[in-house]
């Protein structure tokens, strides 16, 4: 039986809480709402959501300070809502672990077909996944990818990692000993293109080798840096 799905919607505007609360629980989803920074961080450390909704600008404690402090603890999706000609913040905000973005003034039905498509990619749909006879896995020394259930297993043991986190790991996995840039990486990982800062992708790799490193020194061993290139996924021998 599937497990109901817990959102938290966070916008210091009433209106845009309302307007994503109706149509999200059309589909069934539990809606909780925070109206700033601080509620939000305290709620989402306190609660396990599947995802969550979270408004760049706000007074006080903004987004990325919010998505930041989760970061620390937790891989709950997160897709941040941004205004216009907001792009330095989309930055920031993929930097600190971002792992979508929507921009206003959006139709609440594109709302829910991303949220959905999060909830599908993000590992905390796993408990879907009943075939145990599952067709498409990765398999390294190490490391075993589990493309179907989004599960990733370093020396046997399962790695939380955010939905942006897996991407990049997968991707780097499936094409072992390939060499790719940043900015490649950002268009397949990210399919976001801007010019210039490309630290995003460096932070993700960064955590994900913190993550891998705490189950698994080999594990965290496979993501190689190519100095002045970017990055490749190399399988040890022996």
């Amino acid at each position: 039986m599937e497990k109901d799905v817990k959102i938290l919607v966070v916008d210091d505007e009433e209106r845009i809480r309302r307007l994503l609360k109706m149509y999200l629980e059309r589909e069934n989803y539990i809606i909780e709402e925070a109206e700033d920074g601080e509620s939000a961080v305290e709620l989402a450390l306190r609660n396990e959501y599947d995802l969550i909704l979270l408004d760049i600008m706000m007074p006080g404690k903004d987004g990325i300070e919010v998505c930041k402090e989760i970061r620390e603890t937790k891989a709950t999706p997160v897709i941040m809502l941004t205004a216009k000609g907001e792009e330095a913040n989309r930055v920031q905000g993929f930097e600190v672990g971002t792992d979508d973005y929507i921009v206003k003034p959006f139709s609440p039905r594109e709302v829910v077909l991303r949220v959905k498509a999060l909830l599908r990619r993000s590992s905390s749909t796993s408990y879907l996944q009943t075939d145990t006879s599952s067709k498409d896995l990765i398999v390294y020394p190490n490391l075993t990818i589990d493309n179907d259930a989004h599960r990733v297993l370093a020396d046997g043991k399962e790695v939380n990692l955010t939905p942006k986190e897996y991407e990049l790991l997968y991707f780097l996995a499936k094409s072992p000993d390939k060499v790719f840039d940043r900015e490649h990486l950002l268009k397949e990982v990210w399919h976001y293109e801007f010019f210039g800062d490309l630290r995003t992708v460096d932070t993700h790799v960064k955590r994900l080798r913190e993550k891998l490193n705490k189950v698994s020194e080999n594990a965290a061993k496979m993501i190689v840096t190519v100095w002045g290139v970017g990055y490749k996924f190399e399988v040890m021998n022996g």
